[in-house]
């Protein structure tokens, strides 16, 4: 074989040598495109089902908030105050009168949100609920499974699917259990509101990409908490299935099960940390697509060891000049050199590739002017998204407000709050702009702490203090000061006793303005709350310090700061240091 080859001619030798190489080149470069189509297609279908899984968690998840807050809201009419007095005192003599004066907040409850299917206020001086609703008197309260959860510590409480035992109709449902909100400590009161099983389905399912029947929402323990997909209890039966989705809250992974490989990913749900969705997809069904690039990427490589074959000995120094040019234009290129662009007075396929190597690097030009400004917009949409982050509770607490003076002909305070509520809204919005006036923004605070005096009379009075009226017009992030503000009237006179007492004092040091809010209220741990103020996604339910610090690093960098001090009942401040034009200041801000 050797000796053959040596004799053969040089012309001959390069042709064999480049079809041999043309050959193995066309299977390699098959062969990576194969895998990487494979690799490609099975993380793009990870990533793909997961952010599906996640929007239909988030969904669910404000499902479940929505009719939690519905509950509670619920809970705050005077009807069911008064029905919690009389348990407090335990009279059973006004039940009739209770009852009938409940109908209207429950009714409430289904038109606020149409998939609650029952309510039954649970009491030892009797049963409150929607006369309209029949209730199965063969069945008593605490001999239905809810008698499993009384016990339970947990002031909410979410019931896996079921029949609903309470009322008529065996509908299927899935149960909140909440114990009341009331002034006084009352025992052995439920709230059982029953969702409609199809409603909780809608919300998970409504916006799948995939069929319904490659989802299932289980607990940790593997019960099925609302039935999916049939075909799931082989998974839920498996220990080392289920010990794989206790890692995270959400993530995804491949597993084996009867010798079948499937891509399963999971995301577990906030409101009930007990709840997991998970899809399972089988790998072959996901792939299907690739098998068929694996046999087009046969025929491929077939044809082009044919062509290779006749037209390997076709090789023309012409085509070695402007590749070599070419290449040259790459090197430069790999230097971060843009502006260099190929030429040739040739119209063969160099010059179309040379062309297209132009047109490319046009390209990859705008794509990074499109990052640039992308990125500056995805900047400013995060500071809109932390500034829309406001407790609804203050506007349910102020409108419920208004509607009691109202009713006591308390007309001079009612007008007084509508002119805050009106102030305050319109201070915020401020035409849309990011920045205010220092001016503008004391407004906007002392509109908020005349409505909070309002609703908590007596709670606490303020003082606002200005160093300078000068500093009145200088610019200003807005909406910074009313978050601290309502941390300390929430959290910090919650339980206390005495007139609490709030300052915000306004002063200026060279070249930045110090903006200082102070109370003598309950305090705060200091370490763990500036911890938790620096995490951009936390669990926990107050998030007013972590808005604040949020959008000052977004406006203003690392120029802005906030420090925290804490002697509980005496003096908690939270101080913020801001330039007087820092970074994020421009003309952009102010359209």
């Amino acid at each position: 074989m050797k000796k053959w080859y040596y004799r053969l001619s040089l012309r001959r030798r390069l042709w064999i040598s480049f079809l041999i190489l043309t050959i193995l080149s066309i299977a390699l470069t098959g062969m990576m495109s194969y895998w990487i189509a494979f690799r490609s297609t099975e993380k793009e279908a990870f990533i793909s089902s997961q952010n599906t899984l996640n929007k239909s968690a988030r969904v669910l998840d404000e499902k479940l908030r929505h009719i939690i807050v519905t509950t509670s809201t619920m809970m705050l009419s005077d009807a069911f105050k008064l029905a919690m007095d009389d348990v407090y005192s335990n009279q059973s003599g006004s039940y009739y009168t209770r009852l009938s004066s409940l109908q209207t907040p429950l009714g409430q409850m289904k038109l606020l949100e149409p998939s609650i299917q029952s309510v039954l206020i649970y009491t030892p001086v009797g049963e409150l609920y929607a006369t309209t609703d029949l209730r199965n008197r063969q069945i008593p309260f605490k001999d239905t499974i809810f008698s499993h959860y009384l016990d339970s510590t947990d002031r909410v409480i979410w019931v896996e699917d079921h029949e609903d035992p309470l009322f008529s109709g065996n509908q299927k449902v899935i149960s909140l259990i909440m114990k009341p909100i009331t002034e006084f400590r009352v025992q052995d009161v439920y709230v059982v509101v029953n969702v409609k099983e199809d409603a909780i389905r809608k919300a998970v399912t409504d916006d799948l990409l995939e069929p319904a029947d490659n989802y299932f929402l289980i607990s940790r323990s593997g019960e099925a908490v609302l039935p999916l997909n049939p075909q799931t209890s082989s998974f839920q039966r498996d220990p080392a299935f289920m010990k794989l989705l206790e890692g995270q809250d959400r993530g995804f992974f491949k597993y084996n099960l009867g010798g079948n490989p499937y891509l399963v990913n999971y995301s577990r749900l906030t409101m009930v940390d007990n709840w997991t969705i998970v899809s399972v997809q089988t790998q072959s069904d996901l792939l299907h697509q690739v098998n068929r690039i694996k046999t087009t990427t046969l025929l491929i490589m077939l044809c082009c060891a044919v062509l290779a074959f006749v037209l390997s000995n076709v090789i023309s120094s012409l085509l070695l000049k402007p590749l070599h040019k070419l290449q040259g234009l790459m090197k430069k290129v790999e230097q971060n050199n843009l502006d260099v662009r190929f030429t040739s007075k040739y119209e063969d396929e160099v010059t179309q590739v040379g062309l297209k190597f132009n047109r490319m690097l046009e390209e990859i030009s705008s794509l990074i002017e499109d990052v640039k400004e992308a990125e500056f917009d995805k900047r400013k949409m995060e500071v809109k998204a932390l500034q829309a982050q406001i407790d609804p509770h203050f506007l349910y607490n102020t409108l419920n407000t208004i509607i009691w003076k109202s009713e006591a002909s308390q007309n001079q305070d009612v007008t007084e709050m509508i002119t805050s509520l009106s102030l305050l809204f319109q201070l915020g919005l401020n035409g849309g702009n990011e920045l205010t006036t220092l001016a503008k923004e004391i407004d906007h605070v002392r509109q908020y702490l005349i409505l909070q005096q309002k609703c908590y009379e007596g709670l606490f009075d303020y003082t606002i203090e200005l160093e300078d009226d000068l500093l009145l017009e200088k610019p200003i992030l807005k909406i910074i000061l009313q978050p601290l503000v309502e941390n300390a009237i929430l959290h910090g006179f919650k339980e206390m006793e005495g007139m609490g007492i709030i300052r915000i004092s306004i002063t200026c040091l060279s070249d930045s303005l110090r903006l200082r809010v102070e109370d003598n209220g309950a305090g705060m741990d200091v370490q763990a709350v500036r911890s938790d103020m620096r995490i951009e996604q936390s669990l926990k339910k107050s998030y007013a310090l972590r808005n604040v610090y949020g959008r000052l690093k977004l406006h203003y960098g690392s120029e802005a700061d906030i420090d925290l001090s804490s002697e509980p009942h005496i003096s908690t401040s939270v101080t913020l240091t801001i330039p007087l034009a820092g970074e994020g200041y421009n003309d952009d801000d102010r359209t």
